[in-house]
């Protein structure tokens, strides 16, 4: 396909938003009309802001990171809450929109390799098993909004359910824990949104625990509150949980590009996370993981990714993904094996102890 910038012919360039990833970093200027009207297709359907709103007389919500500042009868970017004659109306602490299950441990988690739920680590104290943990559960907490546009969403399908009227309670999500409950995941979506109601329901769910195994772990695009992220820290460093950060790129452009978002704060809040690794180390309180998108996402940015995290802390556990077609990307290839290890070497020849290639059943 021929980018619409450059003029050249280049092997991947998806047709969402027909530039090349040389131009996506090195034009930004360029790059905007092309990354604004994909992610206007992607929004359309679903009714949703392109972009966050940034009304200079909008109201302005501190939920997330993006602190939208929402119109009069506007929704923010996440689709939760609408201004209404000067209120903010949606989604509180008390109710979210979200569904959950049970999903029998050892599962099928990103952090899997790593955490007490699929190796054991910490045990006894925050472990039932000194190995994974077969016979018990987690409860993977699923909300039905996001604070990123992916184009390449493997779970876009939440965004029917967005602005849907129906909620459930926290005394509905305490119903849902049974005593072979061990972990509590909040993915989606994402759990950016909804924090005030993640936090409520985590505190209230460590209040009926009993002094049982119960480890609070989120799995995330980071774009959080920088005062709610301290909870979250909190609840995950005192119940043996962990925090997944999913790092889409490096680059500021490409992030924009991939994701509607800057990814400045996103990457802001991960080196805060990392300032608590030291007061639990035996537990991996902090991963990373990062999607390798065919014609994206690449050595350089799995090159600048590994450097940022090692400089933090060498320790903290790192997941490269490979993808699979999804969305707005479904005209992507698969992940090659090729690429797939050569970003897995790069990220230990840069320091990084532990690093995993994570859904190798999808590589070619």
């Amino acid at each position: 396909m021929i980018c619409k910038v450059c003029k050249e012919e280049k092997p991947i360039i998806s047709k969402i938003l027909e530039v090349c990833l040389d131009c996506l970093r090195n034009f930004p200027e360029k790059t905007k009309p092309f990354i604004e009207k994909a992610h206007q297709e992607s929004r359309k359907p679903f009714k949703l802001p392109p972009f966050p709103p940034s009304a200079e007389k909008g109201i302005k919500c501190k939920i997330c990171g993006n602190e939208c500042k929402i119109p009069e009868n506007h929704f923010g970017f996440c689709g939760l809450r609408k201004n209404i004659k000067g209120r903010l109306i949606g989604p509180t602490y008390k109710k979210a929109k979200v569904s959950w299950y049970l999903d029998p441990l050892p599962t099928n988690c990103v952090a899997d390799w790593v955490c007490p739920a699929g190796t054991g680590c910490g045990y006894p104290e925050f472990a039932y098993k000194p190995g994974a943990e077969y016979g018990y559960y987690n409860l993977a907490v699923f909300f039905h909004a996001c604070s990123l546009d992916c184009l390449f969403c493997q779970n876009w399908h939440f965004r029917d359910l967005t602005l849907r009227p129906e909620t459930k309670s926290i005394e509905d999500f305490l119903n849902a824990l049974t005593p072979k409950v061990a972990c509590i995941c909040y993915f989606g979506g994402d759990p950016s949104p909804q924090l005030p109601f993640a936090i409520k329901a985590s505190e209230e769910a460590l209040k009926n625990k009993k002094n049982k195994i119960l480890r609070i772990c989120w799995e995330t695009n980071g774009l959080m509150n920088k005062n709610m992220l301290k909870k979250v820290i909190e609840l995950s460093l005192i119940s043996g949980g962990c925090i997944k950060f999913d790092l889409k790129a490096w680059n500021e452009n490409l992030h924009i590009a991939l994701t509607g978002v800057s990814n400045k704060k996103i990457l802001e809040n991960f080196a805060f996370v990392s300032q608590y690794i030291k007061m639990r180390p035996k537990v991996p309180l902090l991963i990373a993981s990062t999607l390798l998108i065919p014609g994206y996402i690449d050595e350089k940015e799995i090159n600048e990714l590994s450097k940022f995290i090692a400089n933090l802390n060498p320790e903290i556990p790192y997941r490269l993904l490979a993808f699979y077609p999804h969305f707005y990307m479904r005209d992507l290839p698969l992940t090659s094996k090729d690429l797939a290890y050569r970003c897995y070497e790069i990220a230990k020849k840069n320091g990084l102890k532990r690093v995993s290639i994570g859904n190798i059943h999808l590589l070619h």
